[in-house]
């Protein structure tokens, strides 16, 4: 399943997820800082879905209250939902 979330805070103004059986196929932010969110999409990519979740929520960027990777977990999460 495809699934397109708009972060909240941060930099990148979309990420787009893929995600089938609870395994996440594939991960791309639109924005941000380009080296960082393709690393944690590579790092992502093949991983359970709720374990990539329980390490990325409540990753802080800078005392914003969130990060990229913080709110690929809620990306996760709804697309979770969803599925």
């Amino acid at each position: 399943m495809k699934y397109t979330y708009i972060p909240k805070g941060v930099c990148s103004r979309q990420i787009n997820l893929e995600i089938n059986d609870g395994i996440i196929e594939s991960c791309e932010f639109i924005g941000g800082c380009a080296g960082n969110t393709q690393g944690i999409c590579a790092l992502v990519k093949g991983m359970d879905a709720e374990e990539a979740v329980k390490r990325l929520k409540g990753i802080d960027c800078r005392g914003r209250g969130t990060s990229c990777p913080d709110q690929l977990s809620y990306a996760i999460e709804e697309a979770l939902e969803l599925e």
